[in-house]
């Protein structure tokens, strides 16, 4: 099948090459020439494990290619995907600009029957609006159909969650176009779910939501276990064991962040009060979000007694590992806190650093979590790397000026980390958890 993809983020590029990799003949598109001549290069704009093999492969096997003209991809393909960005306004509410642009590019390019498939994140309607600006703007009264294909992968897994998707929706308003899409997906054998335009845009927004809620609820939960003297950590554990809850997404600690979750809750919250609906569960979740950082540099200014002229390192600044991308990153935040009462702050990071130091430069930026344990007052987990889980903590200790610990991901044993001799605190892990333990 021949198709184009408008857009080489992370959806854009990995969806581009894992069909290729399929065996379609795949054109991606974006209006950067840095990143198309890049890509024709076979070197990937975007941080992402496996992505550069697959992408070097399929160009070389001629499957794919890259172009700045979206106009001649799309009088080329069958299928035309459109992945452009879709960020938040002031509001908070999705700005659809790209995604108008690109529709009103392929309807002016229409030669043919076209399939126009939106696996942007956009509010319900986005579809119905997507077709009234390609009738808007085709030539001539070439057919087309309009279809939701709304994507669930993740950052840091982004190839393997396209093989591999948990479910693949299609929402269409017409069978024709359904089942040309079921044809493209077959390969990979997944579940699929044929629905209505609408139906498959609320699907991608109240999934994305309710993990938020899931982040949300067990940070709230990790509160109370503070006060109280609980473990969150078993307390998430008893009740992930639960097949109604299930464990996934009940990690206590510095919340979320990425450029879905959070943009995406604040869509959907707009959506609902579009509708004249209450949005206050949903305002309610980011709040809860937007408290975590806050209250951590808390925690670490009580124990330091203040953070003017402390030295403060920082392990991980990505909004989670396996990524470069800093969006909504818990670091920034805990940076911003820590630098406005006058803390040194260094910070060590396997990919991200120079996208954070292109927003604070002044930062001690090191090679390694070794040297950023050099004289620190306190040391912060921020962003769970593989790396990061067996280090020599003794070694730690030992660089450090005083050997505190603030684990904002509750990678660490409690019990083993004050038996080496930190001040250890994890989120919703009072100074007596881990201390007594039943194994079964």
């Amino acid at each position: 099948m021949k198709i184009a993809v408008a857009g080489t983020g992370y959806v854009g590029l990995v969806t581009g090459v894992v069909f290729a990799d399929l065996g379609n003949e795949v054109i991606c598109v974006d209006i950067d020439p840095s990143k198309v001549d890049a890509i024709n290069k076979g070197q990937s704009p975007i941080y992402e494990p496996g992505l550069d093999e697959l992408l070097q492969r399929n160009l070389e096997e001629g499957r794919l290619s890259a172009t700045t003209d979206l106009a001649q991809a799309t009088r080329e393909a069958e299928v035309v995907f459109i992945c452009v960005g879709t960020p938040p306004t002031e509001t908070g509410e999705p700005s659809l600009a790209q995604v108008d642009a690109a529709a009103a590019a392929i309807g002016q390019a229409l030669n043919g029957y076209k399939i126009v498939v939106n696996k942007s994140t956009v509010p319900v309607g986005t579809g119905d609006r997507v077709r009234r600006i390609i009738e808007q703007n085709r030539t001539a009264p070439y057919d087309f159909d309009v279809v939701s294909n709304p994507e669930f992968l993740r950052e840091g897994s982004a190839v393997h969650d396209t093989l591999n998707p948990d479910r693949i929706v299609i929402g269409a308003d017409n069978p024709r176009a359904a089942m040309k899409i079921v044809e493209l997906y077959a390969p990979l054998e997944r579940p699929m779910l044929i629905t209505n335009l609408a139906t498959a845009e609320i699907i991608k927004y109240a999934s994305n939501t309710f993990l938020a809620l899931k982040i949300s609820f067990i940070n709230a939960v990790a509160d109370l276990c503070e006060r109280t003297g609980a473990d969150i950590v078993q307390v998430a554990k008893a009740m992930g064991y639960d097949p109604r809850i299930g464990s996934a997404f009940l990690q206590a600690g510095l919340g979320f962040g990425g450029s879905c979750f959070p943009k995406d809750v604040q869509a959907f919250a707009h959506t609902v009060q579009r509708y004249e609906l209450d949005p206050t569960l949903f305002h309610q979740i980011l709040a809860i979000n937007d408290a975590r950082p806050v209250q951590f540099v808390s925690r670490i200014r009580e124990r330091l007694g203040g953070l003017s002229g402390r030295t403060i390192g920082l392990l991980g600044l990505a909004f989670k590992p396996n990524t470069d991308d800093i969006r909504e990153a818990r670091s920034l935040e805990v940076i911003r806190l820590l630098l406005h009462e006058g803390a040194t702050v260094k910070a060590y990071d396997p990919v991200a650093m120079p996208r954070v130091q292109a927003i604070y430069p002044d930062l001690i930026y090191c090679r390694n979590a070794y040297e950023v344990a050099e004289n620190a007052d306190a040391l912060a987990l921020i962003t769970e790397w593989n790396e990061f889980r067996q280090l020599n903590f003794e070694r730690i200790r030992n660089a450090m000026r005083q050997p505190n610990l603030f684990d904002g991901r509750n990678l660490y044993d409690p019990q083993r980390m004050r038996k080496l001799g930190f001040y250890y605190y994890g989120v919703g892990r009072t100074a007596e958890n881990g201390e007594f333990k039943t194994v079964l």
